[in-house]
C-alpha cells in the first residue's frame, strides 16, 4: 500500500516520540527532527509506510545510540496484559463459538497501543472492547483451511498483544504453531525477547523473520523465513503495519487481523475507524 500524506505527520510525531524515549537532550531531537524530515520529502520512493517508518526509526537509533528506546514501554505492557490473562481466560470459557471469540481477543490486544495506566484500566478497555463485534469476519474461509492446515504461522505484531495472542493459539494447540516477530526493535514491536516475558508455552515455535521496519517486507526478511511463509499450511498476518506491507501479496493466502485504527486504512477496508477486522485476501 502506498505511502499516503496522511502518513507522513503522523510517522514525524512517532520519531519525536521515539526520540523523546531515547534521550532528554534536545539537541539530539533536534537533528533526529531534521535528518526525518528531509527524508520525508522523499515519501514517493518508498513502497508502503513501514519501509519509510523503518528508515525514520534508523536515525532515532543512529543518533541517540538506543537500540530499543520503547523498552520500558514494552515491559510495562506486557506486565499489564499478563495481570488481564486470566479474566480473558475465563471470558473465552464462557462464550459458545471459541475460534470467533479467540480472532477477537487476538485483536483486542491491538488496543495495547493506546491503552495507558494500570492492568485495570486495561482491563476495563479490553471489556469494552470485546463488546464490539468484527465490523469485517471472514471466518468461514478460515475455516475451510483450517480444517486441513497443520501448520500455522502468526506474523506477530506489538509486545503486550503477544499475550493476547497466546489465547488463540492454545484454541488452536492442535497445529504446528510458528510465531514470528521482528528481526531487531522497531516501535513497541514484538521481538524474541518479548515473547519470553509472555509466558508463550514451550511448544511454539519462535522465529525472527530478520526484518527491521514495523510491518512484514518480504525482501528485507531472511531467505529461510520467506520459505517459510510460502509453505506453511495458514497464515494470520496481525496488525496494521503487516497489513500494510503485505496487502498486495498475491502468491499465497493471508489471513489480515486487526483493528482500524487510520482512516486511510479504514478506507480501504471499507470500515470504520476503530473496526475490528478478519479479512482474507482470497488468494
Amino acid at each position: 500500500m502506498e505511502v499516503f500524506l496522511d502518513c507522513l505527520p503522523c510517522m514525524l510525531r512517532q520519531v519525536l516520540e521515539a526520540s523523546r524515549l531515547a534521550t532528554d537532550r534536545r539537541e539530539v531531537h533536534d537533528r533526529i527532527m531534521q535528518e526525518a524530515t528531509e527524508i520525508l520529502v522523499g515519501y514517493g520512493e518508498f513502497p508502503n509506510s513501514p519501509a519509510l517508518a523503518s528508515v525514520l526509526h534508523g536515525i532515532v537509533k543512529k543518533h541517540t545510540g538506543v537500540a530499543d528506546p520503547y523498552l520500558q514501554v514494552k515491559r510495562a505492557n506486557i506486565r499489564d496484559a499478563l495481570a488481564v490473562y486470566p479474566f480473558l481466560q475465563t471470558f473465552l470459557a464462557e462464550q459458545a463459538d471459541g475460534l470467533y471469540w479467540a480472532l477477537k481477543a487476538a485483536a483486542t490486544g491491538n488496543i495495547i497501543d493506546v491503552a495507558v495506566g494500570s492492568g485495570q484500566d486495561l482491563r476495563e478497555s479490553i471489556e469494552q472492547e470485546l463488546a464490539k463485534p468484527f465490523a469485517l469476519c471472514d471466518l468461514a474461509p478460515f475455516q475451510k483451511e483450517l480444517a486441513t492446515a497443520k501448520h500455522l504461522l502468526i506474523i506477530a505484531d506489538n509486545a503486550g498483544e503477544t499475550v493476547f495472542d497466546r489465547l488463540l493459539m492454545e484454541r488452536l494447540s492442535d497445529l504446528t504453531i510458528t510465531y514470528a516477530v521482528r528481526g531487531e526493535p522497531v516501535l513497541n514491536d514484538a521481538t524474541v525477547d518479548d515473547v519470553r516475558a509472555s509466558g508463550f508455552a514451550p511448544w511454539i515455535n519462535v522465529v525472527s523473520t530478520g526484518g527491521r521496519a514495523p510491518g512484514l517486507i518480504l525482501d528485507e526478511c531472511t531467505e529461510e523465513f520467506r520459505s517459510l511463509f510460502y509453505q506453511v499450511d495458514l497464515v494470520i498476518s496481525k496488525g496494521q503495519g503487516n497489513y500494510e506491507a503485505l496487502m498486495d501479496e498475491a502468491q499465497r493466502s493471508v489471513f489480515f487481523l486487526l483493528k482500524a485504527k487510520c482512516p486511510m486504512l479504514a478506507e480501504k477496508l471499507s470500515v470504520q475507524v476503530n473496526d475490528y477486522v478478519f479479512k482474507w485476501n482470497g488468494r
